[in-house]
């Protein structure tokens, strides 16, 4: 089973958006990271989750889209900024199915952490936004396969 956790996209400060809703870079920064895992890893996640705020709905939906699984995305309680981690921790240890879930800092670094290191402050993965960290969960527990940033795509990266 693969587990996609994304930190939503870079969304419009308050000032400029109350509701927050994703910038035109973080649109961009989605479909750069998306497309490219589209071509290389081809992910066909089941089910998506997000945490129900605009940004996480809005990256949710751009990442189901491109990655064919529109049919899937679901708000879902436990991913707010200061969820308890343990409550997807486990969940994500009874489910079989690969599945992305889009959420918000501290708790996507603290479910991570959980899942690789069994405790929430050992930080092994620093996340931005847009970007996708893939781990793999099979008998021996979780390994991490991989993490895929926006900003690798930058002009001034490459």
């Amino acid at each position: 089973m693969r587990i996609y956790l994304v930190q939503h996209a870079l969304a419009w400060d308050e000032a400029h958006d109350p509701q927050r809703a994703v910038s035109t870079q973080g649109c961009e920064d989605v479909v750069r990271t998306a497309g490219f895992l589209s071509l290389f890893v081809k992910p066909k996640p089941k089910f998506v989750f997000h945490s129900g705020k605009l940004r996480a709905q809005q990256t949710a939906e751009m990442f189901a889209e491109a990655w064919h699984v529109s049919d899937h995305v679901l708000q879902t309680d436990g991913l707010s900024p200061n969820a308890n981690p343990e409550v997807w921790a486990a969940k994500l240890n009874v489910m079989k199915d690969d599945v992305l879930i889009v959420g918000h800092l501290p708790h996507l670094p603290r479910l991570v952490s959980l899942l690789l290191c069994g405790d929430t402050d050992t930080k092994p993965v620093r996340f931005h936004n847009a970007n996708v960290v893939c781990l793999e969960k099979d008998s021996d527990g979780y390994q991490m396969e991989f993490q895929i940033n926006p900003t690798m795509f930058y002009e001034d990266n490459i």
